[in-house]
């Protein structure tokens, strides 16, 4: 048995399942609803019933309080339907619409990915969850008072655990961290979410241009669009200088076999020759040019190294794409022992 919800003042409709929570279902439909820690403490779902009731579930009694309730307010992560519902909630439009917080996480996996890539997995604090836009990255705020940045890779369905990919930069202080010293259970602090890397909404086929570890947000946006069926034509084209530094290419590959509306192309800059390499090489953003004599309907989204951002920003426009329909997110590697 389902229950129909509908949101004010948007009036944007969806159902939610038996057992399903209000916000559970929500981000379900695509309808990004506030919250913050999922299990009732801190009070960033709190919105109003105008018609309907709800099992309130286990929210905290001093963030939803017994006036609270008198006045028809409820905690969405927690409050369950018992019938159709008409609520009333601020819903989450744009970047401005999420708070950016600062937050101390503990190191829950490390898995190399590549020989130069390390895979991260950060848990935060059970009464903590960071809503994001698929696409935005974080701060680790380090000791010495400098911060070093990386995007999330995971969907924001998927926010158990935050999932960054770290390229190693040789004498690159942070990196060289990641890779020498840290480890499981190592606690950090983390400011986000940052950026405005995310997909617009819009009819027009999509482009992602990939360098290296810029792969990471990439996957963020098209595994949330994935999970709510976008139906736009996609794809992506991922660049890496040699065959091994193509770190998880099975997974734009299985994309590809599942969904009939994303392709995928890696690109090689200099295979080696023991790799074998058939497929495209030189730089990425020129493999794009060479399969498009016009890019004035698309979007772009591109995101690697600077000087592959530039020249793709460049080149597309020259190419008929409208700047405003470029949209990018340039890596800065630092290296050096003051990094």
């Amino acid at each position: 048995m389902s229950y129909q919800v509908t949101i004010q003042p948007s009036g944007h409709q969806f159902s939610v399942e038996r057992g399903q929570t209000v916000l559970e279902a929500a981000l379900d439909a695509g309808f990004a609803l506030p919250y913050g820690c999922r299990n009732g403490a801190c009070g960033a779902c709190k919105g109003k019933i105008l018609a309907g009731r709800v099992d309130y579930g286990e929210a905290q009694e001093g963030t939803l309080t017994a006036e609270d309730r008198k006045q028809g307010l409820a905690l969405f992560c927690c409050a369950r339907p018992l019938e159709d519902l008409v609520i009333e909630v601020r819903e989450v439009t744009a970047v401005k619409d999420i708070p950016v917080k600062t937050l101390p996480c503990r190191v829950e996996r490390l898995e190399r990915l590549c020989h130069d890539v390390m895979g991260i997995w950060l848990k935060l604090p059970s009464s903590e969850r960071l809503q994001f836009l698929p696409g935005q990255y974080i701060d680790f705020l380090l000791k010495d008072g400098k911060r070093r940045s990386f995007s999330l890779a995971n969907a924001p369905e998927e926010d158990a655990l935050l999932e960054l990919h770290a390229r190693h930069v040789p004498g690159g202080f942070f990196t060289e961290h990641i890779f020498n010293v840290m480890k499981v259970k190592d606690i950090l602090r983390i400011n986000g979410p940052l950026g405005s890397f995310f997909l617009r909404e819009s009819d027009k086929p999509a482009i992602f241009v990939a360098g290296g570890t810029g792969f990471a947000p990439i996957k963020s946006i098209l595994t949330h669009a994935f999970h709510h069926h976008v139906d736009r034509q996609m794809v992506l084209y991922w660049g890496a200088r040699n065959l091994r530094d193509l770190y998880l290419p099975e997974l734009p590959a299985k994309w590809q076999q599942a969904h009939d509306n994303f392709s995928f192309i890696p690109v090689i800059q200099a295979p080696l020759p023991e790799e074998h390499w058939t497929g495209r090489t030189g730089h990425v953003h020129e493999a794009v040019l060479a399969d498009f004599a016009d890019l004035s309907g698309y979007q772009v989204y591109a995101c690697g190294a600077p000087v592959m951002v530039a020249a793709a920003r460049r080149d597309f426009i020259a190419r008929g794409l409208p700047p405003e329909e470029f949209y990018s997110d340039a890596f800065e590697y630092q290296g050096g022992p003051s990094a």
